[in-house]
């Protein structure tokens, strides 16, 4: 059974692969996947040339932090609308304080934030209070229902990130119970790619903003996944951590190509808060083998 694992999986990658000769790509990813202790869920796309790669790619995913995206796009989308505005300020409160990544749970209760700056830090550095605030004010209904709009029907925010939400803190869609296992959220490798190449193609909320929220996400602070190990080279990304889970969702602007990945690992049987999680460092490696075999020679990201 050990032997014939590897070439199970490459057959399962077979079905999910757009590209002339795939044999080689198949094996690296079968073969770096094979030995895991946990499930593994992939999609890549080289947005320059609609080239792409999918492992589970439409099999719906436990979100962590990258469901931010979908929360910072609504904030972007209703600022286009002039439903909100960047200058309102939000209130720091002890009801939206959640422990986790982020600095406002170290503010004073009480404090006033611009809006703009409660968005920068939930994407920036993951700030979990800035996240229920920005919920709070937004509303997560109104974000599933501009997923939906977009045509995306897995990614959908389930609750607040309040370790045991009551109703208040609950979606529609999250407090339906076969949602409940999803936790703050649920997409798919497959959709946070469609999220990346609309906002790559200037097609999210406009040009201007699109281009606003990659540079956002340039300046994400957590880099111990995709592209780990690179050098030079810009990425713009949002990655979550649960204790048995590991996800990044990102572009990758190299040499070859502009690559946008999401790749998520669930199960991973050790609980490990170190950049070295077992997770992050196969996320790394699948992002090399992603941005090498997606690549073109002689193509640069822009």
């Amino acid at each position: 059974m050990r032997q014939l694992l590897p070439l199970f999986i490459t057959s399962l990658l077979c079905l999910s692969v757009h590209a002339a000769d795939t044999s080689e790509l198949n094996q690296r990813i079968a073969y770096k996947t094979a030995g895991f202790p946990g499930e593994v869920s992939l999609f890549a796309k080289n947005l320059q040339t609609g080239v792409s790669y999918g492992l589970l790619a439409r099999e719906p995913v436990r979100t962590a932090s990258t469901i931010k995206l979908a929360v910072m796009i609504e904030c972007f989308a209703e600022a286009g609308e002039g439903k909100l505005k960047w200058t309102e300020p939000l209130t720091v409160s002890a009801e939206n304080k959640v422990s986790g990544s982020g600095v406002l749970t170290e503010f004073s209760d009480g404090v006033q934030l611009p809006l703009g700056d409660v968005m920068h830090l939930m994407t920036v550095v993951s700030d979990n209070t800035a996240a229920n605030m920005l919920l709070d004010r937004v509303t997560g209904n109104a974000v599933n229902a501009r997923m939906a709009g977009l045509g995306l029907q897995q990614t959908r925010v389930m609750r607040k990130i309040l370790g045991e939400a009551g109703p208040e803190g609950m979606t529609t869609e999250g407090a339906k119970p076969e949602n409940r296992k999803w936790g703050i959220g649920r997409s798919s490798p497959r959709e946070m790619v469609e999220i990346l190449d609309k906002l790559y193609h200037g097609n999210l909320v406009s040009q201007s903003a699109s281009s606003e929220m990659l540079a956002v996400m340039k300046r994400q602070q957590d880099h111990s996944g995709i592209g780990r190990d690179l050098r030079d080279v810009t990425i713009a990304n949002k990655s979550g951590a649960l204790d048995h889970l590991r996800s990044d969702v990102g572009i990758v602007y190299s040499q070859r190509g502009a690559i946008a990945m999401a790749i998520t690992v669930d199960d991973i049987p050790e609980v490990n808060w170190t950049a070295d999680n077992p997770g992050s460092l196969l996320i790394s490696a699948l992002s090399d083998i992603l941005i090498d075999e997606l690549g073109e020679k002689g193509s640069g990201g822009r």
